[in-house]
């Protein structure tokens, strides 16, 4: 990973810093907005928020590191407003779920080929693949189990089918961990790093995650989706893939959802 030069100028790594630190300001400001105060005025946040950065942070020609970056966290204020603004009301309710996180997807796919980033500097790669899974099933059923006792989510059928927990399973890789992980990590947390090296980009990334989920209205649980950016975050840099994350999201949302409420109902 590359970090800031040592020989630049004190002034320069200040507005990197305050600019990093202005963006994730004003998507905190904006998905606290959307969740407690005004939808409506969240959504238009999220639309400012991210045309500034893309009109604006050009012009400050702080190096492409910086103009990455902020357009990976662009894409957060754009996760808010697409998923939130779009007639979701017309799909019945078990298609709501892969079309919210197909969106996200897109948005990722897009950014990734208008920037030309290679899938395996991402982390698409089969390096130690059965070990990445394992890791990720292994860290992803105590995190689940965890996080069910903060917020003791209802069961959503009357009786545990397998059937129910394949299909449950499938949305929560294939497009909540997918989803979400490949933003949170593979975009946001990979170029973070490439400024400021792995830790700060761990952390910041975890502080974004953590963000994200204010719409739990939950203390304990925007605390517990810090610590857990932090498992998957560090999954990632010490994998250098995005599977054990990936698995390690899905199958913690899984067992959240479709295994503890019927256990404990």
């Amino acid at each position: 990973m590359v970090t800031i030069k040592q020989n630049m100028p004190v002034s320069r790594k200040a507005y990197v810093v305050l600019v990093i630190a202005g963006i994730c300001s004003s998507i905190t400001l904006c998905e606290w907005i959307f969740a407690y105060q005004n939808v409506t005025y969240g959504i238009v946040l999220a639309l400012v928020v991210a045309l500034a950065t893309y009109l604006v942070i050009p012009l400050t020609r702080l190096g492409p590191e910086l103009n990455n970056c902020a357009e990976s966290l662009a894409l957060i204020p754009l996760y808010i407003l697409f998923t939130s603004s779009l007639p979701w009301f017309f799909l019945r309710q078990e298609f709501l779920l892969p079309a919210v996180y197909s969106t996200i997807l897109l948005l990722c796919a897009w950014h990734i080929y208008r920037k030309n980033i290679s899938l395996k500097d991402i982390g698409f790669n089969r390096r130690k693949l059965w070990q990445n899974i394992l890791l990720g099933v292994l860290f992803g059923i105590p995190l689940g189990m965890g996080e069910y006792f903060i917020i003791t989510p209802v069961a959503t059928y009357p009786t545990f089918t397998v059937s129910y927990l394949i299909r449950d399973l499938v949305y929560m890789v294939v497009f909540v961990g997918l989803g979400e992980e490949l933003l949170f990590r593979g975009l946001v947390q990979r170029d973070m790093t490439t400024i400021w090296g792995w830790k700060w980009g761990l952390l910041g990334a975890s502080v974004m995650f953590m963000v994200m989920h204010l719409t739990w209205r939950s203390i304990p649980e925007l605390g517990f989706t810090f610590l857990a950016g932090l498992v998957f975050g560090y999954l990632y840099y010490r994998t250098h893939s995005l599977t054990a994350a990936i698995l390690a999201h899905g199958v913690g949302n899984t067992i959240l959802v479709a295994v503890m409420p019927y256990l404990f109902h």
